[in-house]
């Protein structure tokens, strides 16, 4: 098996290109093609070795649930030509990520368990136990930071500060709710609580679109239905579908991205044991195993597939 740890294509009328933790990004004006790489990154630092079939599997959970909410929510998606590549409108993001949450995990957590009862200005309840589901489910935003990690704040401080129009943030809390609504509802087809999630979004041309991967188990926190009530009353940790798996052995290994702190060593077999967990969260959210490729010629496969689609999708463009 290979993996793909960089991608360095220059193609004709390309209008620029970004590199991100886990994903390359290719400009063509009013379009671009994301290419979802095998770079993994936990704590906000890139690990040394990239986890063969990790960007196919993410992009094709994120492909699925992008086509099966774009009914609710409009996407920045045209298309997906190849199991690493999508390719669509080119957006100007907003400057907050829109988390959503239906039981008290996580971050929220360990605000609550330090005593606080307003996260983001949301009331919480008295009462509450670690992955307890809340009443109903909650907005709590962040800044999306340039430099350094996000922020939570709340809808009056983005409103006052003039990060988002009323109007525009209006529309994001609605999307926001509609998304997490279907996406609870796929969970539950898989045997699966969607506990909480973030989105993003995007104008291109005055249109609010849902941009980046949704839904996927790196944006996502899954619980597994069955047992959840029994873990809950007998006050046991919840059986999660995440890549928490990986931080999990960077802690145990004794790395937590902070200075001075060495990344252990990502043998072979530590290679090979989280891209086989990656093919079982695929199996598990999409109900079927992931399909087989040919590793040969991969990154040829995946420079044609988008020098194909642009080239279609600028047509078509014309066109219009």
């Amino acid at each position: 098996m290979q993996a793909i740890s960089e991608t360095k294509f220059k193609f004709p009328n390309q209008t620029g290109f970004y590199s991100g933790k886990v994903r390359d990004v290719y400009y063509f004006g009013d379009y671009m093609a994301m290419v979802a790489t095998d770079r993994i990154s936990a704590f906000d630092v890139i690990l040394p070795r990239a986890i063969p079939d990790k960007g196919r599997v993410l992009n094709q959970i994120a492909a699925f649930n992008l086509e099966a909410t774009k009914h609710l929510v409009p996407n920045w998606v045209i298309a997906t030509p190849d199991p690493n590549v999508t390719v669509g409108f080119r957006c100007q993001p907003f400057a907050v990520e829109m988390v959503v949450r239906g039981y008290l995990a996580g971050h929220a957590w360990r605000e609550y368990r330090a005593g606080k009862r307003m996260l983001c200005g949301v009331p919480l309840p008295e009462g509450l136990r670690e992955n307890d589901k809340l009443p109903h489910p909650i907005i709590t935003p962040t800044t999306k930071a340039a430099v350094g990690h996000d922020e939570d704040i709340s809808r009056e401080e983005i409103l006052a500060r003039g990060i988002v129009s009323p109007e525009d943030y209006a529309v994001l809390e609605n999307y926001t709710l509609r998304l997490f609504e279907k996406g609870t509802a796929l969970a539950a087809d898989r045997g699966l609580i969607l506990v909480d999630t973030k989105y993003e979004f995007g104008k291109h041309n005055g249109t609010i679109y849902l941009i980046d991967e949704v839904h996927t188990p790196d944006s996502s926190r899954y619980f597994y239905q069955e047992g959840y009530a029994a873990r809950q009353q007998s006050g046991e940790p919840q059986k999660q579908l995440s890549k928490e798996f990986v931080r999990q052995w960077l802690i145990e290994n004794g790395f937590q991205g902070k200075d001075g702190q060495q990344v252990p060593e990502m043998t072979d077999a530590v290679v090979e044991s989280i891209s086989t967990r990656y093919k079982e969260l695929y199996q598990v959210v999409r109900g079927e195993a992931l399909a087989p490729v040919q590793y040969t010629q991969m990154l040829e496969r995946i420079e044609q597939s988008i020098l194909n689609s642009i080239k279609s999708v600028t047509l078509e463009g014309q066109k219009h």
